[in-house]
């Protein structure tokens, strides 16, 4: 079942629930979904790693709005966010413990042969195109720079 059927045939069901939280989330996937659809060159189809990368930025997005509403005591508006990034995580695979992605990290970083901080772009070019859906980017980040800095 495509991304775009699963999340029409879970509005039908938010919508009878009256469920608004998971409305706004799915709503919100959808409209990515259509937008990435329309787009020059897509001949309205989307593969399953656009649809991945589509989660993973809506997901970043609300993270970034939920920091800015916590930080501005607003918390109206941050419980919002949290609501829609808990619907939109459950399209997403697992995500990677930390000490998985040091495993991997340390791994890349022996294929690759880094050997300071100097090399991170190597290392990050490869550790994201591996580790792509299952891992956040800044954790990756982070942990490759503790890995290559002495």
């Amino acid at each position: 079942m495509s991304l775009e059927t699963e999340v029409m045939s879970l509005m039908k069901d938010a919508m009878k629930s009256k469920e608004e939280a998971v409305l706004r989330g799915l709503r919100a996937i959808k409209a990515e979904i259509i937008k990435a659809k329309t787009e020059p060159g897509a001949n309205g189809e989307i593969s399953a790693d656009t649809e991945i990368k589509l989660l993973q930025k809506l997901v970043k997005q609300r993270k970034d709005s939920l920091t800015i509403y916590e930080q501005q005591n607003r918390p109206d508006l941050a419980s919002k966010e949290a609501e829609e990034i808990a619907v939109i995580e459950r399209f997403l695979p697992a995500q990677m413990s930390e000490a998985d992605i040091k495993a991997a990290v340390e791994a890349i970083i022996a294929e690759v042969g880094a050997a300071g901080p100097q090399d991170l772009g190597k290392v990050m070019g490869l550790a994201t195109k591996q580790l792509a859906g299952k891992a956040d980017g800044k954790v990756i980040s982070a942990i490759a720079k503790g890995l290559l800095t002495p």
